[in-house]
C-alpha cells in the first residue's frame, strides 16, 4: 500500500499545518474526565469537549483551516457549503473572521438554533428539502455563476486536516492512547483523528461511531467500497450523511479498526449522562462516540481511551423533550 503522501490523501503533515493556521483562533478545548464513566467502562476515559469549541462544534477547525488556505482571489469571491448545521455555522463564523462572503445551503428541518446561528454570523442561508433535493447539485447551480469556492463538510483535504487537530491536541494533552473513539457522519472527523492517532500514538485502535439508522460508513467499511444509503431518519442530525467521501473512506480503510453503530435511544441516554453527571450540554450527534463506550460496544477495560464530544448545538426545547421522555 502506498504512503498517504504519494496518493493524494491528507497526511499528518497537513494536520500540523492546520494546527499552525488555527492557533490562537480556534479554542484549545478542555479534556474532561468522569470517575462514573470510568467505573461504567473499566477504562480511563478522556473526553475532548468540542461542544465548547467556537460555533459549538469541532467543525470550526476544518472550516477555518480550509478558508484561510484559499488564495486571496477566491476569498474575495466567497465560499459556499452545504450542511445540516455545525459545518454551516463553522463556515459562517470562519468567513466572518476572515472577511469572506459565505453562502450556506441548509435543510429546512435543521434545528432552528443552527439556522439562526448561521444567519447570525452573517452568512446567506438557502434552505432546501433534504429528502427530495440534492444539496450538492443545488450548490453547484449557485456556486458556478457566482464563482464561489465550494467547501464541502467532510470530503476536503483541508477540512480533514483541520478536524485532525482535535486528536492532536488530545494526545498532546493526555499522552498516548490505547483507544480513540470518534463520531462518524461523512468521515472528516474520524479520518483526521485517525491520521493524528497513527502519527502520535502508534498502536492506538481507532473506532468510528454512527447512528444505527445511518450505517453507510459501517457497510462501506465491511464491503470495502463506498456504500450510499437514503437520508437516514435519526435524531443525530449531524450524521445524516448518505455516504462517505472518497478521501475520508480511503483514510478510514487504512487507519480505523472498526465502525460501530448506536441507537437513538442510546444517544438520548448519553445526553442525560452528560447533563446529569458531567454537567455539560451535548447534542445527539456529539454523543455518538461516548454512547458506544457507555453501552459496552468496545472493551476498554484498563485502557486509556480518547472520546470525542463533537458538538453541543441542540435546541433547548428539543433537548428537554428528548431527555425528559421516559426519564
Amino acid at each position: 500500500m502506498r504512503d498517504a503522501d504519494t496518493d493524494g490523501l491528507p497526511t499528518f503533515a497537513d494536520v500540523e499545518r492546520a494546527a499552525e493556521r488555527i492557533a490562537g483562533i480556534a479554542h484549545r478545548t478542555p479534556v474532561l474526565t468522569s470517575r462514573t464513566a470510568d467505573a461504567m467502562t473499566g477504562g480511563r476515559l478522556f473526553f475532548k469537549a468540542e461542544n465548547l469549541q467556537r460555533a459549538g462544534a469541532f467543525k470550526f477547525r476544518g472550516a477555518y483551516n480550509a478558508i484561510s488556505a484559499l488564495p486571496e482571489a477566491s476569498r474575495t469571491r466567497g465560499v459556499l457549503t452545504f450542511s445540516s448545521g455545525n459545518h454551516a455555522q463553522a463556515i459562517a463564523l470562519a468567513s466572518r473572521l476572515l472577511g469572506v462572503p459565505a453562502t450556506i445551503i441548509m435543510p429546512g428541518d435543521a434545528p432552528a438554533a443552527k439556522i439562526a446561528a448561521t444567519r447570525g454570523y452573517g452568512a446567506e442561508v438557502v434552505l432546501y428539502d433534504r429528502y427530495s433535493q440534492d444539496r450538492e447539485a443545488l450548490g453547484r447551480e449557485i456556486a458556478g455563476p457566482r464563482g464561489l469556492t465550494v467547501i464541502p463538510p467532510f470530503n476536503h483535504r483541508d477540512v480533514i486536516a483541520g478536524q485532525g487537530t482535535l486528536a492532536q491536541e488530545l494526545i498532546e494533552t493526555v499522552g498516548p492512547l490505547d483507544v480513540l473513539v470518534a463520531c462518524l457522519g461523512g468521515g472528516g472527523q474520524l479520518a483526521g483523528c485517525a491520521l493524528a492517532a497513527a502519527a502520535l500514538s502508534p498502536g492506538c485502535r481507532v473506532f468510528g461511531v454512527e447512528p444505527e439508522a445511518g450505517n453507510d460508513g459501517q457497510r462501506s467499511f465491511r464491503e470495502g467500497q463506498v456504500v450510499t444509503i437514503p437520508v437516514p431518519r435519526t435524531i443525530a442530525d449531524g450524521a445524516q450523511s448518505t455516504a462517505l467521501g472518497d478521501l475520508t473512506f480511503a483514510i478510514i480503510r487504512r487507519h480505523v479498526t472498526d465502525i460501530l453503530t448506536v441507537t437513538d435511544g442510546q444517544l438520548v441516554e448519553t445526553m442525560r449522562f452528560f447533563a446529569t453527571r458531567m454537567k455539560i450540554l451535548v447534542e445527539p450527534t456529539g454523543c455518538l462516540a461516548a454512547a458506544a463506550l457507555l453501552h459496552g460496544l468496545v472493551d476498554v477495560k484498563d485502557k486509556r481511551v480518547g472520546v470525542v464530544i463533537s458538538g453541543g448545538n441542540v435546541d433547548l426545547a428539543t433537548f428537554a423533550r428528548l431527555t425528559a421522555a421516559d426519564a
